[in-house]
């Protein structure tokens, strides 16, 4: 699904009630994929271009790309968490502020690339070895509630979709 919103070129994330086996790997596959499709959504950039938001208002490329680790390496965690805890309450960051922070606003991509695709492989690598059952494991978000893990790994194929999206639909728009 894609949508003429800039803020959210592939929709918004509506979160499932319930997960089959063939999406949570369609979702596992789309995280463990999103790296390199991001590396090649930037590929050929220039400092200029990074420094382009890819919407009125919104975040440079350079500060997509250095939030997806930052996100995903919370997601981790709390993947980790639920399933070595009991429901464990997690905590929420400032995204915006983190995205406001001097790495993100103007440190080189390649360090958020190279995080991604260690991450991505450590968190997949784990995801691929779980029973059907520990993918029903929760945590407790403060703001959404009890997150089983396979809405989680649904919630996360989204958010990089949505973000390598708005790259490449700026990308398109600027005939770059």
């Amino acid at each position: 699904m894609t949508t003429d919103d800039l803020r959210y070129p592939v929709g918004k994330f509506t979160m499932p009630s319930e997960v089959s086996v063939a999406e949570r790997k369609a979702h596992i596959e789309e995280i463990a994929s999103a790296p390199s499709k991001l590396r090649q959504a930037v590929s050929g950039l220039g400092d200029a271009q990074l420094d382009t938001p890819y919407r009125e208002g919104g975040w440079t490329v350079r500060q997509v790309v250095h939030h997806l680790p930052d996100s995903h390496v919370n997601a981790y965690v709390r993947f980790k968490l639920a399933l070595t805890e009991v429901q464990p309450l997690i905590r929420t960051y400032e995204e915006a502020l983190w995205a406001a922070l001097p790495e993100a606003t103007s440190a080189p991509v390649e360090m958020s690339l190279l995080l991604l695709e260690s991450l991505h492989a450590r968190w997949m690598t784990a995801a691929r070895a779980l029973s059907d059952a520990s993918f029903r494991r929760t945590f407790r978000h403060p703001e959404l509630g009890v997150v089983a893990l396979d809405q989680q790994m649904a919630h996360y194929a989204w958010h990089c979709r949505h973000h390598i999206a708005h790259i490449t639909s700026l990308r398109k728009r600027m005939n770059w």
